[in-house]
């Protein structure tokens, strides 16, 4: 939990910030060195001052309650003078942890030797809890820190963290329109501040990507796959001979492209829609540039496949197993089926097809089975719980997160991912002109299995010859691998961006005029361009 102190000088003024005379503190100029007890200080919290929320200090109270903490004390068998040792002992009893904030800010400078002595012998015993009873809780220990001659507190806010636990609001600031209580007078709610709701994407193997079209021969480049504008933006500025037609079935992504594109002019196009149909999205792009058909084609073709993280990040999508949100995944929330259909009307045979086909194979039949007997499971927490309590415990420590792999199956179902990726491969295969290049990033291995086998398929036009010999099945090839094997991204740029590290990134090249080949396309490649 998180204090958040909102104060202004007392010059400057204290409406609002009193109730009959009274602040928030019944006796402000009593608070001193003669009562430095819990229960001292719990006296002076005026309750019914408007600055405190009772409700969180009542949760807080409660909360502290339930902890089971045993009392650990020291007795010290060093005689104590007249002016250190308790009145009616020559022992003296210490309490373990007891350095709160309020008790250093209220502490005079005539008993700061005594108590800093006694602070010092505490903080050296054994870590155990301390009596509840002799211990204020967070928040009222942010009361009385605050109780101070100098500044006008006009309310303490208790805050969560993001790192601790997520907020009231996912993708508001600390300010929410969901928080308990009133906020102070002189602060504007702002819960229309949402931090998250900006499309902000990180593109991945940015550099690669650049590097990759570098030899393309002037033209139309598609981004398949645009989200953000960041790798469409990166290929305008390196490469003036390029324009780009940047296509993307999310409405958000397509809004904040259209801006971050807004200052490249004509050479950038956005278009709304899924890219199993970007044949006719693109002969429609190249009837408004006005191109001759004899000159049509594309000049290369970039998928960027997956989720993004605006999409992972805000809760509302319902791609996350970490925020509880309803149950969607749909890349474009205006159509079609949702997370929740497939969860609370795939049969069980379905279920365990669709899990075991994304790498979820061991305990699919026993999540399946856990997800049907808790239907409707209707949010994304909800079905979390419910794949972690039907995996076994022993397994659940390690791996990630348990829901990891059922979370992706039901987004690639939602989504039909890899159906339109099988058609989009082949169309933008097909429209390459000679020299031009298609480049896949997949981060699942489903994805680049398919990947993998469309360009192996392509790059030996299905030639069943054997590798490495002349090919005499008759086989012409149109295109040849740039480099062997997928590239990944470097350990710095992992380092920069951790949901990068699963990337896989394959290239293909369609050749400018036919000649003699063998039957091994890695033969075809160009050493020179292996990653």
């Amino acid at each position: 939990m998180r204090l958040h102190v909102v104060r202004h000088d007392l010059e400057d003024g204290a409406a609002g910030d009193t109730v009959n005379g009274a602040g928030p503190y019944a006796d402000r100029d009593g608070f001193g060195a003669e009562d430095e007890s819990a229960a001292g200080r719990r006296a002076h919290i005026n309750l019914d001052h408007p600055s405190v929320d009772r409700e969180a200090l009542e949760a807080d109270r409660a909360r502290r309650s339930t902890e089971e903490r045993r009392p650990t004390v020291i007795s010290s068998s060093t005689e104590r003078t007249s002016s250190d040792a308790a009145p009616d002992s020559t022992h003296r009893t210490f309490h373990i942890g007891l350095r709160s904030a309020a008790r250093s800010t209220s502490r005079s400078n005539t008993r700061s030797n005594t108590r800093s002595n006694s602070a010092v012998r505490s903080t050296m015993s054994a870590p155990t809890g301390v009596d509840q009873a002799q211990r204020l809780t967070p928040y009222e220990s942010g009361l009385a820190a605050v109780a101070r001659h100098d500044v006008h507190i006009e309310r303490v806010w208790p805050m969560r963290s993001p790192s601790t636990g997520s907020l009231e609001a996912s993708s508001s600031a600390y300010f929410q329109n969901e928080r308990r209580g009133t906020p102070p007078a002189t602060i504007v709610p702002v819960g229309g501040l949402r931090m998250n709701q900006t499309f902000s994407h990180q593109p991945v193997m940015a550099t690669e990507v650049v590097d990759l079209f570098g030899p393309v021969p002037p033209g139309l480049v598609v981004d398949a796959t645009l989200g953000g504008g960041g790798h469409a933006a990166a290929l305008l500025r390196a490469h003036p001979s390029l324009r780009i037609l940047g296509i993307d079935r999310d409405p958000s992504a397509v809004t904040a492209a259209t801006a971050a594109l807004a200052g490249f002019g004509k050479r950038a196009i956005v278009r709304q829609s899924r890219f199993d149909v970007m044949a006719h999205v693109i002969d429609e792009a190249q009837s408004e540039l006005g191109t001759p058909s004899e000159q049509r084609g594309l000049s290369g073709v970039l998928f960027d496949l997956g989720v993004s993280s605006p999409q992972l990040d805000v809760a509302e999508r319902g791609f996350s197993y970490r925020r509880d949100a309803a149950l969607d995944m749909r890349m474009d929330p205006t159509t079609g089926r949702t997370a929740a259909d497939v969860v609370n009307q795939y049969d069980e045979d379905s279920l365990v097809t669709l899990f075991t086909d994304n790498g979820e194979g061991r305990f699919a039949r026993r999540i399946a089975r856990a997800i049907i007997a808790a239907r409707p499971v209707l949010t994304t927490g909800q079905l979390a719980d419910v794949v972690r309590t039907a995996i076994p415990a022993a397994t659940r420590r390690t791996g990630g997160h348990p829901a990891r792999r059922v979370f992706q199956a039901i987004r690639i179902a939602v989504n039909e991912e890899l159906d339109q990726l099988e058609t989009a491969l082949d169309d933008a295969l097909d429209l390459l002109r000679p020299g031009g290049r298609c480049v896949v990033i997949a981060y699942h291995s489903g994805e680049d299995r398919l990947v993998k086998a469309t360009f192996n398929r392509m790059a030996t036009d299905d030639c069943h010859c054997p590798p490495g010999l002349p090919c005499v099945c008759g086989a012409n090839p149109q295109f040849r691998l740039v480099a062997r094997g997928a590239r990944r991204p470097s350990e710095e740029e992992v380092g920069r961006n951790p949901r990068a590290e699963a990337a896989r990134l394959r290239v293909i090249e369609r050749l400018p005029a036919t000649v003699e080949r063998t039957s091994d396309p890695e033969q075809a490649s160009d050493p020179g361009e292996v990653a």
